[in-house]
Order: C-alpha cells, then structure tokens, then sequence
C-alpha cells in the first residue's frame, strides 16, 4: 500500500470512506498486487476446478482473493467485504450502509481459454452506489480507476506501476451503436436486442471491459440477459458511472446494490441490466 494512502486513511476516512483518492490508490494497488498472483498462475500453469454451482475456480482466482482481502481488511477492517470465492464457500459478512465487493479474478472461463480479457475487480459500495471501483486486466496492462464523478485509464508494463494517467469519459450513445457483449454467456435476448440496432457492431469481449469500452468511448451499449453476481459488475459500473455512463435494468432503473431477496448467493444476484454511455 502506497505511503500516501496509509497517511490520508485515518480513523475519520475509514469510517465514512470521506477521501477517494487514498481509497482508489489502495484498490489500484492491490489490484496489481492480485493481477501479478494471476500472471505468475497464467505463465506457470493451473489445475481447473469445479464449484458447487459448476463454474470453475483456479489458484489463481485464489491467491488474487488472498491478496486483496488481506490488503482490505488490514486498511479498511471495520468495513464489510463481500468477495466471490469466499461466498461461494458460505462466508458472507452482515452489509450496512458501507461494504466492499471483490471479484479477484472475473473471467476465469477467458483466464483458462488464455484470452487476455479476464480482470480483477475492487469496489465500494455507499447506499446502493458504486461509489469508486478499480478494474484491472493485467494481460493486456490497462487499469481502470473510477470515482469522485472522474474515471481514468493508466497503463502498465511491469504489473508493478502505471504510467499514462488519462481521464476518460462515456460518449453519447451513436446511432448505429457500437455494442459489447460476453463472449461466454449469450443468449436468444441478448441477439434480439442486438438486431434491434440495424448497422450496430457487435463486439464479444469478456469480463468487466465492457464496463470500461463504454466509459473510454469506444462502444454505446451492453446488453445483460444472463445470471450475473454484484460482485461482476460493481467495479465496472463505477468506473462507468464516474465516466458519465450508467447501467440500469430492463426497467429503467439504475443498478442498486446490496443483499435483497434469496438467502446466501442469491441475495447478491443482480437484474438484467443494460449499461450505456453518457446521455444525450
């Protein structure tokens, strides 16, 4: 954790998390600190297991889930943390108004297939809101920062530091759109929606990058009619929102996040969802 952050989080930050950049700087370090764990998994080799729910899990997603939660808790501990592999194993912590989501490695289906589109995923959560998330896809060395109403995209050669800092910013949605969509989980409504756009290019890109194509401005629209948890999208979604983008359900809504309906998993599953760039 970089020396600044641990100067400007003092007892009154972490209680009401007031000061974002000492936050973003923690989740931006400790996402390399996890992306560099998934790295030396992906060059060396990895076993595949099977979850309860049948999707796979790596030591990757693993040691990056160690990394992070060690990093969170250790700077931020009286918040509550909610993150992927540790829920699939029953732990999930009582969320107030305040609670942190992980997703340590989110495309572990591209990480095996050794597609580059797989990210790590930090963000916190005030009142429903993504309010600042970090997305970082360490085998294309991109990270995206985003909160405070500004989102940035920062390059990285060495999975240590970054370099080229830039602010980005969603652009009105174009007519026809450019659209993104998951390269593993189409379905029938996600084509329909599609051909509702004659002319729109369809992109498939796995991962929260279709969060972050919609907020540098290079894509409109991404359609979501398949299961997704909180913790895929909530990194994403603040790096969009900060980027003057949104996501918001089948009804028009914006996403709200938080435990509501079901037991256990369940309770952090999210709607069907349509992100977009800025508004006209």
């Amino acid at each position: 954790m970089a020396e600044g952050a641990r100067v400007l989080l003092t007892a009154k930050t972490k209680s009401k998390l007031e000061n974002e950049v000492a936050l973003l700087s923690l989740f931006e370090e400790l996402a390399l600190a996890a992306g560099r764990e998934i790295m030396r998994h992906y060059e060396a080799g990895f076993t595949v297991e099977e979850k309860a729910d049948s999707s796979p899990v790596t030591a990757a997603d693993r040691e990056a889930e160690r990394v992070i939660l060690s990093g969170l808790r250790g700077a931020l501990g009286a918040i509550p943390c909610v993150s992927e592999e540790e829920a699939s194993g029953g732990v999930l912590p009582v969320c107030g108004d305040e609670f942190l989501l992980v997703d340590p490695l989110d495309g572990t289906r591209e990480f095996i297939s050794r597609r580059p589109d797989f990210t790590v995923n930090i963000a916190l959560i005030r009142n429903g809101v993504p309010a600042a998330g970090v997305v970082y896809a360490p085998a294309r060395g991109l990270l995206y920062s985003g909160g405070a109403g500004a989102a940035f995209e920062m390059e990285t050669s060495d999975g240590a530091s970054v370099k080229n800092r830039r602010q980005i910013a969603a652009r009105p949605v174009c007519t026809p759109p450019v659209i993104v969509a998951s390269r593993s989980h189409s379905t029938p409504q996600t084509e329909a929606f599609i051909a509702r756009y004659p002319g729109a290019e369809a992109v498939s890109i796995g991962s929260s990058l279709k969060f972050c194509m919609i907020a540098r401005g290079d894509a409109d629209l991404y359609p979501r009619f398949g299961r997704t948890m909180q913790w895929d999208t909530a990194a994403g979604d603040a790096v969009l929102r900060a980027a003057g983008g949104r996501a918001l359900t089948l009804e028009g809504t914006p996403l709200v996040y938080g435990p509501a309906g079901g037991e256990g998993l369940e309770a952090f599953t999210s709607p069907f969802f349509v992100a977009e760039g800025r508004a006209a």
